[in-house]
């Protein structure tokens, strides 16, 4: 039976800046426009949360019972490694995603902005089929297409949106490059991953591209933000202050040039996350005030 501190990190804590950064990007977003709401936004961050950790119960629970997380070389998996029942990482994950449903339905309803109710019923299958159903879209080569989408666009417009009922350019621009850190984030993982991947049948982008070009992948998605940041700054001189998180990025760009493999990845995947909060909080900041 798993413990506490087991469940925990099965929820895969180190995920979360993915879920967080979108929602304090969108959220400085309104507050360049006046449009901050707290509750709003807080209830934004609620569903965000629910939702990742949500897909990473489900994640557990699907990659388990099909066999593909045997060998793993990443976080403790709940079920692959028989610390849980299949059920109970199921039931976890219906949980987690019926919290962000219903934090999401509250949010709609305050704000009243009902098309939100498309981006929802979205959210939620794509949640579940990423690992799960008879064909998961993370078991063909689309998982970080998904991540881009969700926690970029999706996660970013949606949170200016419910608080402003607009969208802007400045906003799409910051979009892509939460986009493009979260997916860098998911390419690191399954970089790692390989040849374990390969060996379970689990056809990922990066078991197609193979390790050199997803490496390069990889340094591409990490440019991208800088490259906007640049761009927002012709806008807003402020914004360039995003600048300060490139040398976050050293040591992760260093181990994926240096062809660091297996669990000395590991680190890649934390040092981009570390560095897309960074950014986010310092470019949403900059929009505030800017």
């Amino acid at each position: 039976m798993a413990t506490a501190g087991q469940w925990i990190e099965g929820a895969r804590l180190r995920t979360l800046p993915n879920a967080v950064a979108p929602v304090v990007v969108g959220t400085g977003a309104a507050a360049a426009i006046d449009g901050l709401v707290w509750w709003r936004a807080g209830v934004a961050l609620l569903v965000a949360l629910a939702l990742i950790i949500g897909v990473n119960y489900a994640n557990d629970y699907a990659d388990g019972v099909r066999g593909t997380d045997r060998i793993r070389v990443g976080p403790v998996r709940l079920v692959g490694s028989g610390l849980a029942a299949p059920e109970s990482v199921k039931r976890a994950a219906y949980i987690a995603l019926g919290v962000a449903a219903v934090a999401g339905l509250v949010l709609i309803i305050g704000s009243r902005q009902w098309l939100l109710l498309v981006i929802g019923a979205l959210c939620l299958p794509a949640a579940w089929f990423y690992t799960g159903g008879k064909r998961p879209y993370g078991y063909r080569a689309l998982g970080e297409l998904a991540v881009f989408v969700f926690f970029g666009p999706v996660a970013v417009l949606g949170t200016l949106y419910v608080q402003t009922g607009q969208i802007n350019g400045l906003a799409i621009g910051c979009s892509v490059a939460v986009g493009a850190f979260s997916a860098a984030v998911l390419v690191a993982n399954n970089l790692r991953d390989i040849p374990t991947d390969t060996e379970s049948g689990k056809r990922t982008l990066a078991v197609l591209l193979g390790d050199r070009d997803t490496r390069l992948l990889y340094l591409a998605l990490v440019t991208v933000p800088f490259v906007l940041t640049i761009l927002l700054g012709l806008r807003v001189t402020a914004a360039l202050a995003g600048l300060v998180a490139l040398p976050l990025l050293i040591p992760p760009v260093q181990r994926i040039r240096r062809g660091y493999s297996g669990r000395r990845l590991i680190r890649v995947l934390r040092d981009t996350a570390v560095a897309m909060l960074a950014w986010s909080v310092v470019t949403a900041l900059a929009l505030a005030f800017g």
